[in-house]
């Protein structure tokens, strides 16, 4: 038999105020693919550090091919084969999309071979990616297909990917999971990590839970069910949510005939976008990362005031020229999809970020109230269980997830009118996304009008009373939660919808559901 891909024998990684791994052992075989699954702050990312050679273990061994490493840094890590995909991307902004990859390939290539190699790829697996576009002018979503071609370029002997389908339609994970299982078919090993349950349970064939920096269990995850997998997570399931029926009150938001042209080359032009959000109702926008979200929530916030005011209403009153402090004192809070940088200041405390949308602990002269906001940080900390070391933390200092606990919480609990809220729960573990989701609906239940961004169609589904979908630009007419299908959205996110808006497509229940009842079944 040949020897394993990767051995992780008793690695232990500690920091000031946690240990982040401790005597974790793992073993990967040629053409398995195995997951990684654990909660927010479970050690996960740190231990593909290590294997990638960006964090260093305290203690432990490495065995590559049955041979001992010590890998220094991510070069050296390319060199033996290995090649990550990671949840926050290291990409240089002010660096076209071929230059970043190019920085990671065989110098021996030009430019010019590999901006073909990027073109070819993209098509290959459907990842609609620009090589000449500065970095600074894609979305996340873009940002996370830049990160999965630059892997795929390097031909690993073990692909590493945090969180790989976020930014992609069903029909597009479904091509994705096909290269991937020929990949493996090939001899390629992939560490999968995803809080996407079904997904670990239709790709993977092995699975590690990881919880507290520990190894809590071993399984085959083909013969769990998303029950099973969430117990041994988080030693619980996740609780159920109760999307009670009700009828929505006034509207709160309208938007009509949103048209503005793309602020920069690689942009994208909004045409004629018009919605309305109800008090007490969530309205859901699905779509492929770089099709006008951007463009619509930088409208939307008051970061983008070239509309015609009466092109945006909040409470039937125009604000379409008031900027992010005018809106907000509407009754408008924002949470952007970038956690660091426009949701948070990394350096910064999380009692002073809230400063960046809360003005409750400032005084008269502009005197800041640090006492105040520390009690207002510890809190929103209680309230939404994030796990930090206290109001002091830096933001930098969180794990993804509860950083975005953090940045949902701090909004929810300005008591909003109107929450505009985009990729709530993007890389966040089972608990914590049932947590925000939760937070969600109890703030729609309460009587604000909530909208959602997201490319997580299970997120729409289980949240939204109605979707939307936008494709280049254009958004499509609403369409009942209960009437609309994954097929369809899927669909709609290439721009395949009808012109007649009054009539509702005929749909079945949607898949998500009847997916759910299966696994509770089980």
């Amino acid at each position: 038999m040949s020897a394993p891909r990767l051995q992780l024998a008793h690695i232990t990684k500690r920091y000031p105020a946690v240990v982040a791994n401790g005597d974790v052992s793992l073993t990967v075989q040629p053409g398995e693919t195995h997951a990684v699954l654990g909660e927010n702050g479970a050690g996960k990312s740190t231990l593909m550090k290590i294997i990638y050679g960006t964090v260093k273990p305290d203690e432990g061994s490495v065995l590559f091919n049955g041979q001992p490493v010590h890998i220094r840094n991510p070069q050296e890590a390319r060199a033996l084969g290995i090649s990550m995909v990671f949840q926050h991307f290291s990409l240089f902004d002010t660096l076209t999309v071929a230059e970043n990859v190019w920085l990671g390939l065989d110098k021996s290539l030009t430019l010019a071979q590999v901006t073909q190699s990027i073109t070819a790829k993209a098509r290959e697996y459907g990842l609609d990616v620009d090589p000449s576009r500065p970095v600074h002018t894609l979305s996340v979503g873009e940002m996370q297909r830049v990160e999965i071609i630059r892997a795929l370029l390097t031909n690993p002997k073990l692909l590493i990917l945090d969180e790989p389908t976020s930014v992609l339609t069903p029909q597009a994970v479904e091509k994705l999971f096909v290269v991937l299982k020929m990949l493996a078919a090939e001899g390629c090993s992939i560490l999968y990590i995803s809080h996407k349950l079904h997904e670990i349970r239709e790709l993977c064939t092995a699975c590690t839970v990881l919880r507290g920096g520990k190894v809590t269990g071993v399984c085959d995850p083909r013969q769990e069910s998303n029950a099973s997998l969430s117990r041994l997570m988080i030693g619980a399931e996740p609780p159920a949510l109760e999307h009670r029926e009700r009828t929505p009150g006034e509207v709160v938001l309208r938007v009509q005939a949103l048209t503005l042209p793309r602020e920069d080359q690689f942009g994208v032009d909004l045409d004629a976008v018009s919605l309305d959000v109800r008090a007490g109702e969530v309205v859901g926008i699905a779509g492929v990362s770089g099709n006008g979200q951007r463009e619509l929530l930088y409208a939307l916030s008051g970061e983008d005031t070239r509309a015609a005011a009466d092109m945006i209403q909040v409470d039937a009153q125009p604000v379409g020229k008031l900027g992010p402090t005018a809106r907000r004192a509407r009754g408008l809070h924002f949470v952007p999809e970038e956690r660091l940088g426009r949701g948070a200041v990394p350096t910064l405390g999380l009692a002073h970020n809230l400063l960046l949308t809360r003005g409750d602990a400032v005084g008269r002269g502009g005197w800041i109230r640090v006492k105040d906001l520390r009690a207002q940080a510890e809190s929103i900390i209680a309230r939404f269980n994030v796990k930090a070391g206290g109001p002091n933390a830096a933001a930098k200092s969180l794990s993804g997830g509860n950083l975005q606990k953090f940045i949902v919480g701090r909004e929810i609990d300005a008591n909003p009118k109107l929450l505009i809220i985009s990729q709530p729960t993007w890389g966040v573990d089972v608990g914590a996304a049932a947590q925000i989701r939760g937070a969600i609906l109890a703030l729609r239940d309460a009587g604000c009008a909530v909208l959602v961004v997201s490319e997580e169609l299970e997120e729409l589904f289980e949240v939204c009373d109605r979707l939307h979908v936008v494709a280049k630009g254009r958004l499509s007419p609403s369409v009942d939660r209960a009437k609309a299908t994954v097929p369809q959205i899927g669909e709609w996110m290439s721009g395949l919808w009808g012109t007649d808006h009054d009539k509702p497509p005929a749909l079945t229940p949607a898949l998500s559901q009847r997916e759910r009842e299966q696994d509770q079944h089980a």
